[in-house]
């Protein structure tokens, strides 16, 4: 027991003294930076290769680096603001929280200067304009479709959040499925068959059809295709309400002609157009091990990191509230109104974070922080709070259940023997508890690991975001899938095996069996109290 209450408090301390230093305060033009958002996974508009080749630029806070027409339109707008340009690597949904809050400077990630959007944020002038197409399979009865008239029937989705998916109504007789949140979902439900196409744009249908020879794209011609504003095929630099840049953004893209536009964005294709090996299923999952295997084990460092500190701090956070909520109420008033008072803010912290997604909260954390408090705070610390909070408020509930499973005469021998309420937690019962909660505390990092793959939403390279990196740049999937699969398996499989030799452990050096398991405790601490201590 010391020495978990020992671990619990370095772990505290390193985070009290880390967190002054990742935690300043957003101070607006105070940096040389232009911090660009974009999905990087979503080429040739923007992906993510492993050198700086070709014009590449490196993603902030990683070993890879960004390529695409965003990205080089990118350098051009950085170069005339005469900063240094930085690409940070974000989720779709998290684009316009991330601009809002002040953790990037603008989106350039093929974005379109919707009327929705523009109410949230600012946009420049055009910087490329886009043709819709459908990507299907090749061996589907739509390939040689010609109209939409043609996808009759067929199931067709596009991304959450643009404009692509609004317009599916337009197909006659189409059954619309659920929007994804990114193209690779949507690629992967194309391959598998669960649906027969997707909304897209041209340069990204090429690509798609060359890096995957099962795929399709199908184009239209004047009068036969989707019905568009020309702000929807339009291509547009997100930035904040009235951002000062905005003019000298647009000098930039009025200088582009459309000829320049074109050239860059061959470019980019010519760079994306390379088809994949047919090597066989194995041959390319060894493949892919061979080209990524030490991105995966870095990430899957990162993954282990947050789960425990998260589980050792949430842990630390659901013991103290547990041992609070069965304290005796005090004979001073003046006490007693405290106590309740910090009793209804551990009930609705609970309630909250057990009644709410870990992303929706890493979405208000990370981002609102910035937004509404002014507070910049560094992602992997914005990460362990994250996670260690939320594993407080289940922790909380578990410890408490372990401390109402604990011989209510040991209690009340306790208190007979003149032992206080914290003595009676520390030496009595807490030692039974953590005996009682190992399981469930290893299920809780169990759990940890797997969700830290919604972290991805602020950007957190771990294991699941990078899987889905590799699998954008190869356009392998299933193969690359199935190496996560087994790197995430023999994770927790190892942590469930090590806490079972941790249970065995305690249960022969403190604990007996049958009825002397309940008073062992309760004699030692018997002993202690007559004793010098």
């Amino acid at each position: 027991m010391k020495k978990l209450l020992k671990v619990i408090a370095a772990v505290l301390m390193v985070a009290s003294v880390v967190a002054p230093i990742a935690i300043t305060k957003v101070q607006a033009d105070s940096s040389n930076e232009f911090r660009v958002g974009m999905e990087a996974g979503y080429p040739p508009f923007n992906w993510t290769q492993k050198t700086q080749a070709n014009g590449a630029v490196k993603i902030d806070g990683s070993n890879q680096y960004a390529n695409g027409y965003d990205v080089q339109i990118s350098k051009k707008i950085a170069d005339k603001l005469g900063k240094k340009l930085v690409i940070v690597k974000t989720k779709w949904d998290g684009l316009v929280p991330a601009l809002t809050s002040g953790k990037i400077d603008a989106i350039i990630a093929g974005m379109s200067p919707t009327a929705e959007r523009k109410q949230t944020i600012d946009f420049s002038q055009n910087y490329y304009t886009s043709q819709l197409v459908i990507v299907t399979r090749k061996d589907s009865k739509y390939a040689d479709a010609t109209s939409l008239a043609d996808f009759k029937g067929a199931k067709i989705t596009g991304q959450q959040g643009t404009f692509h998916y609004n317009l599916i109504p337009q197909i006659p007789g189409v059954k619309q499925e659920p929007a994804m949140g990114d193209f690779s979902a949507m690629r992967v439900a194309l391959e598998a068959g669960t649906i027969d196409g997707y909304v897209g744009e041209r340069p990204e249908g090429i690509t798609a059809e060359t890096k995957n020879p099962k795929f399709k794209m199908v184009t239209f011609s004047e009068g036969s295709g989707f019905k568009t504003n020309p702000e929807d095929t339009q291509t547009a630099v997100g930035v904040k309400k009235g951002d000062k840049d905005l003019p000298k953004i647009n000098e930039v893209l009025s200088e582009m002609s459309q000829a320049d536009q074109t050239k860059i964005m061959d470019e980019m294709v010519a760079l994306q157009a390379h088809p994949n090996k047919t090597t066989g299923f194995w041959g390319q999952v060894s493949d892919i091990i061979k080209n990524n295997g030490s991105d995966f084990v870095r990430a899957a460092g990162m993954t282990l990191f947050i789960s425990i500190i998260g589980t050792i701090i949430g842990t630390g956070i659901g013991l103290l509230i547990g041992v609070f909520r069965t304290a005796k109420k005090s004979a001073n008033r003046g006490i007693a109104v405290i106590q309740t008072v910090i009793g209804w803010i551990i009930n609705v912290y609970v309630e909250i974070f057990r009644g709410t997604p870990m992303i929706v909260q890493a979405m208000v954390i990370y981002y609102g922080s910035a937004q509404f408090l002014g507070i910049s705070m560094d992602k992997t610390l914005a990460a362990l709070i994250i996670v260690s909070i939320n594993t407080g408020a289940y922790m909380s509930e578990i410890v408490r259940g372990g401390i109402f499973a604990v011989d209510k005469g040991q209690f009340e021998a306790a208190s007979a023997l003149g032992m206080s309420h914290g003595q009676t937690m520390r030496k009595i019962v807490l030692p039974q508890v953590i005996r009682n909660i190992l399981p469930a505390t290893g299920n809780e990092f169990v759990i940890n690991i797997k969700d830290t793959s919604v972290l991805n939403v602020i950007s957190i390279t771990e294991l699941f975001f990078q899987g889905n990196t590799v699998a954008q740049q190869n356009y392998q999937y299933f193969q690359t899938f199935t190496v996560i699969a087994a790197i995430y398996f023999i994770l927790t499989f190892t942590i469930t095996r090590i806490l079972r030799l941790v249970e065995r452990r305690l249960d022969s050096e403190n604990y007996t069996t049958g009825a002397n398991q309940m008073q062992l405790p309760l004699k030692e601490a018997t002993i202690e109290l007559g004793g010098e201590k």
